[in-house]
């Protein structure tokens, strides 16, 4: 059979051109801590001023959630995904012609723009391509093996390019990549088997069409649900560490602490890249064939907490600890990512988009805060001398912007203990 007439073959191909663009988006916001030497010293910046360059990317990210979300329900992952993947492009190539700090920052502005409806998009699709027992597994696909190969590319491989190339070439070439992806998603993604003329997957009904009456409703049942933002919290803690440590000061904390040069210490990062690419599709598998969330989740955070906690307690452990923690804090990805079947459950399918939304959306929150507030604590306790123009931080500051990450991941861990108490109360209780 033809596979674009095949249902089941032709949602591989579908979901194999949205994840690309996921992987180009996992790259783009990613890659600052790669390019950070580059970006300080083209623009002249300080600590504070990257984490909000890397954080601006973040932020337009986490307030288009919502918005992405019904779009998604109602308009579907083919004109979302491929409108997002032209959006992202075109900043990108903004960002690889911006002449100062400002227009770089809005440039990486529109990149978070573009990419903020893609993974939104991508769930929206899984929901009416996936069985209800394979999302969690399609989750965490997405996110360990598109995310993850996008980090790892924005590791050393993306040190070794800008050192042949430069960054701007390297960016404006991530930029021409995209606009092909947005062509592959427009041309094979479709927003159900029936719209794209194909027979019905067994046990994946066809879902209607979704009002903004509806919509409005689920926002307004969201926004007081105690469930969400406990999930939220998880989800802003989890997800903004990781993108944090992994995304950004990870480098610089090696290169500080330790002396390393960027691509050196890039391979550090790149072990973390490879720990969302494992843990993201281990554990979304392991959830769905045990059939929990809770237990998963718990004991993930709480493995979170303790390896968040060694640099803060140390400051410069062996090398081959960090990397294990690196490793462990990639790996953590697939723990916070539970948080999305989790919510969507208890939604119906067709809600699926927006409630997917809100707390995807509070871990870019953590993706904006969090470098800031880290870039602040190094700043803060910095040498005062410059070396080769740039400043010297010290190990202090980076124990203290490794320990603000830990105290976030502590209260997404009791956030996540006080749902798992607040379900069995519910289950327990008369009908």
């Amino acid at each position: 059979m033809n596979i674009l007439r095949d249902p089941t073959k032709r949602r591989w191909l579908a979901w194999g051109a949205l994840a690309f663009v996921f992987l180009l988006v996992n790259v783009h916001r990613l890659s600052t801590a790669v390019l950070s030497e580059q970006l300080t010293s083209d623009f002249t910046i300080t600590a504070t001023q990257l984490g909000t360059l890397h954080a601006s990317f973040f932020i337009i990210y986490a307030f288009s959630q919502v918005p992405a979300g019904v779009l998604a329900d109602r308009y579907g992952p083919r004109y979302v995904g491929s409108v997002g993947a032209t959006v992202l492009s075109l900043g990108a190539i903004g960002f690889t012609v911006s002449g100062g700090y400002p227009a770089a920052l809005l440039s990486r502005a529109l990149i978070g723009l573009g990419s903020s409806v893609i993974f939104v998009a991508i769930l929206r699709f899984c929901a009416n391509w996936f069985r209800v027992d394979e999302f969690a597994t399609m989750t965490g696909l997405t996110a360990g093996m598109a995310a993850g190969t996008g980090a790892i590319l924005a590791t050393t491989p993306l040190a070794v390019a800008v050192g042949l190339f430069g960054w701007r070439s390297t960016v404006f070439g991530l930029a021409v990549l995209g606009f092909v992806a947005a062509g592959a998603v427009f041309a094979f993604a479709r927003q159900s088997p029936a719209t794209a003329g194909l027979d019905p997957i067994e046990n994946v009904p066809e879902q209607g069409s979704v009002t903004l009456a509806d919509t409005g409703g689920y926002l307004k049942k969201l926004a007081t649900d105690p469930d969400q933002w406990l999930l939220s919290i998880a989800f802003f803690a989890g997800m903004g560490t990781i993108l944090t440590v992994i995304g950004l000061w990870g480098v610089p904390y090696l290169v500080a602490v330790y002396g390393l040069d960027v691509t050196t210490a890039s391979y550090y990062t790149l072990l973390g890249s490879v720990g969302i690419l494992v843990g993201g599709p281990a554990v979304g598998r392991l959830s769905d064939r045990i059939g929990r969330r809770f237990p998963p989740l718990i004991a993930g955070f709480g493995l979170f907490v303790a390896v968040l906690l060694v640099i803060p307690i140390v400051g410069s452990p062996p090398l081959l600890v960090v990397a294990v923690l690196y490793f462990l804090i990639g790996c953590c990805l697939g723990v916070t990512m539970l948080a999305l079947p989790i919510i969507k459950e208890r939604y119906p399918t067709e809600a699926s988009g927006v409630a997917t939304a809100v707390v995807n959306g509070a871990g870019f929150f953590g993706a904006t805060v969090l470098p800031t507030l880290m870039g602040f604590a190094v700043d803060r306790y910095r040498t005062g001398d410059v070396v080769a123009g740039t400043a010297v931080y010290t190990e202090f500051g980076y124990r203290v912007a490794f320990g603000i990450t830990a105290g976030a991941v502590g209260i997404a861990f009791c956030s996540t203990l006080w749902l798992y108490v607040r379900q069995r109360r519910e289950s327990n209780s008369p009908a």
